[in-house]
């Protein structure tokens, strides 16, 4: 029977079993200070004894000089012999022995080295132990050999019990004595000890320095810790970050490879605990304790009536309107970096039990399936020649990523072309071949699941990936074929091209990158424009347009949902990135993250027209649509905005379900580096999207591959469902607003558009004639008709209809009915337009 290696222990158990962990690590901790404390008193014990038994050896060492050979010859017991030395017998030996026999006065650096390790070990003082011993080792030598040879200036000084320099500093000056005479060494000495004196001069200074420089730093740190304690004690703070928290809750994404072993069982390779981590705030643990309740979503202080307040519409108003000159920026204390989350401080973010909890932290393991697939490929290879010397299989979520390591020799072209082969052998649809995997030296065939598992959103934003990620636009996609949560930085994508057969899981996909944003994201910090054509995709997140969303002052809805107004609102973008450029060039910086942050130290002044930008994300879902409607004056701003707007912090995705060549064309492609594609039918629709194969063999339900670099990485995308998204929306309108949504700048007008409904009649268009007969003859009227009938865009479509009405032709405009045709045949049609002069 195959054997495969699977997690049964339960939650708690793996909980329970880290906190023994954790509690024998402690104990160790614990047991190792105090042998440390225990070291460092011996040593300052011994330091002390040895100071002592050195000054007692120069002052009373010449009435017990008389007794060093003998205590050496072992009379240390002889209760005959008495000496004057404070430390004894031992210590007159120690002292004949250091300072006579070996290095002389500078013995006394012995134990001065000693008194900074023991307080070195008690904790008392720090400092880098072997450099300390290196020098003090360097200064002993050098320093015996310069009191040697002073001690030969001093007259009478060799019949001192006391070697100034010790034996070692005689032996030293006798050996320069005979190399470079007596002129010699007292120039060797003289230059050693001006070196010497330079260089304790320079380091002493710098340490001295250094030193003051230290207690000053940790005054204020601990100053600035008093201030934080009192205010966390004295006023309720708003977290910033209200996510899990907890790094032991955190979901297990550890990557699991599984060999077979020479009897054919599946035995797990590389099994890797999920250990605590530090807290995602980067904070201590008394600040995670006081999100708990908040994260929970009902703590004390709602039961207090906090959570009304953040939801009264009153309260709102007034915070949002508390400065004095509107433009975001407190006057009263100038001293302090702005803060762009001020305006809106109350604001609490969505929390993670507003997401459902599936069972998918661990893919399901069916051995004998593994086992079966695994047998199966190893046949067929043989079966066409290909042996391989060993094979590895890593479970994803969807999909089991199988590494075999061909033999010398064989053709990595041979394998690929087994492709269809390997699939009709294992009767599964989506089998893909890497040859070779980048990196390493094996081939990979990735084969589904027959159990496949579903990706929930809460395992993603639960990760350490999510939570602990330093992203400016985080969007997590969902998790490879190695169980790895997989994100992408919008603002350095800095645009996306979504697209894939319908069906197949672009919606979702969508959804999911929005949530991910909206977890991670203050509404001072990110604004959306979301413009959906199907009119039902994006709805859901109408209740946050007061909070996250913008649109051109004059449009009715949140969400643009009428292609007319789609031209409108991206030429509003490319005036709003003309702005954002504009004043990067006033402040002398060279994107949005060097302005926001010159503007938050208050080096830009409102009062000049700097203001705190947000990113813009815009979402175009359906891009086909549009450009079926509007084509190249929808084609023409998107791309402006994909050359130019990623320094100022505006990014786009757009989403298609036909990607063709009239759709996806070589200019959307060129500024769209970012890709992903979901299951297509045809291999001419993947070498659309990714430029290469691929994309059709896909099993579609999330399926996708991401392409950024060179090759494209398979992702099982993170499910979001629509009352998961419905509950999160609910939640964050319900939080501190903005009175007034995000407004777009109004776009410059055309040549010919005017703001009123005054019609130049003598200047018809061209085209005047042929939409009037088009109209008549099919008895409708309206500006997307001509859209479609004459592939123009909306602003010539509009003048023309305008013109329409002005003649008479049709009526005036009745909200978003059809306009009625005045006119009803070609013969009265042709005499107005002879009296026009359009004929």
């Amino acid at each position: 029977m195959a054997k495969a290696i699977t997690k049964t222990n339960t939650k708690g158990g793996r909980t329970s079993a880290k906190q023994k962990g954790k509690g024998k690590k402690d104990d160790m901790i614990s047991r190792w200070k105090i042998a440390r404390v225990i070291m460092g008193m011996m040593l300052m014990f011994i330091a002390v004894f040895m100071i002592l038994s050195f000054s007692s050896y120069i002052y009373s060492g010449a009435q017990d000089f008389s007794f060093c050979e003998g205590l050496q010859n072992g009379d240390i017991l002889d209760e005959s012999i008495k000496i004057k030395n404070a430390g004894g017998k031992l210590g007159l030996m120690m002292s004949f022995f250091f300072i006579n026999e070996q290095f002389g006065l500078a013995s006394f650096l012995i134990p001065i080295f000693l008194i900074f390790l023991s307080l070195h070990l008690i904790g008392s003082f720090k400092f880098k132990m072997f450099k300390m011993f290196v020098k003090l080792a360097l200064l002993m030598v050098w320093l015996s050999i310069v009191l040697a040879v002073v001690s030969k200036l001093i007259p009478g000084i060799e019949d001192c019990h006391v070697k100034l320099g010790g034996g070692h500093g005689d032996r030293i000056h006798a050996l320069l004595n005979n190399a470079v005479g007596e002129v010699g060494t007292y120039g060797i000495i003289l230059l050693s000890t001006l070196m010497v004196l330079i260089y304790l001069g320079i380091s002493t200074v710098e340490q001295i320095t250094e030193f003051f420089r230290f207690q000053r730093l940790k005054r204020m740190k601990d100053e600035l810790s008093d201030k934080l304690k009192k205010k966390s004690e004295d006023e309720d703070e708003f977290l910033e970050i209200p996510q899990s928290g907890d790094p032991e809750n955190y979901t297990n994404e550890e990557p699991t490879t599984y060999a077979f072993d020479n009897e054919g069982n599946l035995i797990e390779v590389n099994e890797k605990s999920l250990t605590p981590n530090p807290s995602p705030m980067g904070e201590g643990s008394s600040k995670k304790d006081e999100n708990d309740n908040e994260i929970e979503g009902e703590n004390e202080d709602d039961n207090k009536g906090n959570k009304k307040d953040d939801a009264d519409p009153d309260f709102t108003m007034v915070a949002a309107a508390s400065t004095e000159e509107g433009d975001g920026i407190e006057h009263d204390d100038e001293s302090t970096p702005y803060d762009p989350k001020k305006e809106l401080s109350h604001y609490k973010y969505p929390t993670l039990d507003l997401l459902d909890q599936r069972e998918d932290s661990n893919p399901q393991i069916d051995a004998a399936e593994q086992m079966a697939n695994k047998n199966r490929i190893i046949h067929v290879l043989k079966s066409f020649g290909v042996e391989i010397s060993s094979i590895t299989a890593t479970i994803g979520p969807t999909i089991t990523l199988y590494e075999i390591t061909p033999a010398e020799g064989m053709r990595i072209s041979k394998i690929r072309n087994l492709e269809d082969d390997i699939a009709l052998s294992l009767a599964a649809e989506g089998i893909r071949i890497i040859a070779p995997i980048p990196g390493k030296g094996t081939i990979g065939i990735e084969v589904p699941n027959k159990k496949k598992t579903i990706v929930s959103m809460y395992s993603i934003l639960n990760s350490k990936t999510y939570q602990e990620s330093k992203m400016e636009l985080p969007c997590a996609m969902g998790k490879t074929i190695t169980n790895e949560v997989f994100m992408v930085d919008l603002a350095k994508a800095p645009h996306m091209l979504v697209a894939g057969a319908t069906g197949m899981g672009k919606s979702v996909g969508l959804n999911a990158i929005v949530t991910s944003l909206l977890y991670k994201k203050h509404p001072s910090e990110l604004k959306i424009v979301m413009v959906d054509p199907k009119k039902v995709e994006f709805s859901i997140y109408a209740p946050i347009a007061n909070q996250f969303l913008a649109k051109l002052e004059d449009e009715e809805d949140a969400i643009i949902t009428d292609n007319q107004r789609v031209v409108k609102t991206l030429n509003a973008l490319c005036k709003l990135m003309d702005d954002r450029y504009l004043l990067l060039k006033q402040a002398k910086v060279r994107n949005i993250k060097e302005y926001n942050e010159k503007f938050k130290a208050r080096k830009l002044s409102p009062l000049e027209g700097h203001e705190y930008m947000p990113y813009y994300v815009v979402i175009v879902d359906e891009f086909g649509d549009l450009i079926m409607t509007a084509g190249k004056e929808i084609e023409l701003p998107i791309c402006r905005i994909a050359q130019l707007a990623r320094a100022v912090g505006i990014h786009m995705i757009i989403a298609t379900q036909r990607p063709t060549t009239n759709i996806i064309t070589g200019t959307i492609k060129a500024n769209f580096p970012a890709r992903v594609a979901f299951k297509v039918s045809a291999m001419m629709d993947s070498r659309i999207i990714l430029d290469r194969p691929g994309a059709n063999q896909l099993i579609g339900r999330g399926d996708m591959l991401y392409l950024q670099s060179a090759d494209p990485v398979r992702v099982q995308c993170a499910f979001v469902d629509t009352p998961e998204v419905d509950r999160i929306c609910k939640y964050i309108s319900e939080q501190q607003k903005f009175p007034d949504m995000t407004y777009l700048p109004e776009p410059p007008m055309e040549d010919g558009e005017s703001g009123s409904k005054d019609v130049d009649m003598n200047h018809l268009d061209p085209m005047f004639a042929d939409v009037a007969k088009m109209v008549v003859s099919q008895n409708a009227g309206s500006t997307s008709l001509i859209q479609r009938k004459f592939s123009i865009g909306y602003n010539r479509a509009g003048r023309l209809m305008d013109q329409l009405e002005s003649a008479g032709i049709v009526g005036p405009q009745m909200g978003s009915k059809p306009r009625e045709v005045l006119i009803t045949d070609l013969i009265t049609l042709d005499s107005v337009l002879n009296a026009l002069g359009a004929n």
